[in-house]
């Protein structure tokens, strides 16, 4: 089945895609991050998985629009549910993009890293996936997340410390009271 896969990183793109093309879907990656801050950080991630694509032959659309006006102006009010306006609107412009191109699912690579919130990643792709006509793929990509990072060391791709957004970084880098 093809598959619009959102994808936030090269390394997360690595084993969600292996295992994906094994489960008999043909996954399209989809970068649209407008939540990565500060500007080079996105650039660094939209490159990394540009060379991951092209290694492995995967087809990639870029969103070269670097929204980050959008995703602050969504998330700044309600700080605390920050992770569930980031995940619709990523989703949501996945979704939109894949009915749009045709294809009858999407999914994300949210889905492997266990410092995510799976339940509510899947609550809003289903959701999506009921508004749009479209299938959410919600296979667990968690048991992939090692084999991720090993991958992406073998692949030499970049690797960061934090989800991508500010509140994210400040709360992995800021040491304060």
């Amino acid at each position: 089945m093809d598959l619009l896969l959102h994808t936030c990183c090269g390394p997360c793109a690595t084993s969600s895609t292996e295992f994906l093309l094994e489960q008999g879907y043909q996954p399209t990656m989809y970068y649209y991050n407008p939540n990565i801050h500060p500007y080079k950080e996105w650039e660094r991630r939209k490159e990394s998985l540009e060379k991951f694509a092209g290694l492995k032959e995967i087809p990639l659309i870029l969103e070269e629009e670097y929204e980050l006006s959008a995703f602050l102006q969504q998330t700044l009010p309600h700080e605390l549910e920050r992770c569930g306006f980031c995940y619709r609107m990523r989703l949501d412009k996945t979704a939109r993009k894949a009915q749009a191109l045709g294809f009858p699912a999407f999914g994300t690579t949210l889905l492997i890293s266990p410092y995510q919130n799976r339940e509510l990643i899947c609550a809003v792709g289903q959701e999506l996936a009921a508004e749009y006509n479209l299938t959410f793929c919600d296979l667990d990509l968690r048991p992939g997340f090692r084999r991720s990072q090993q991958l992406a060391r073998e692949y030499e791709l970049y690797r960061q410390g934090y989800c991508g957004c500010i509140f994210s970084e400040r709360d992995r880098y800021y040491k304060g009271k």
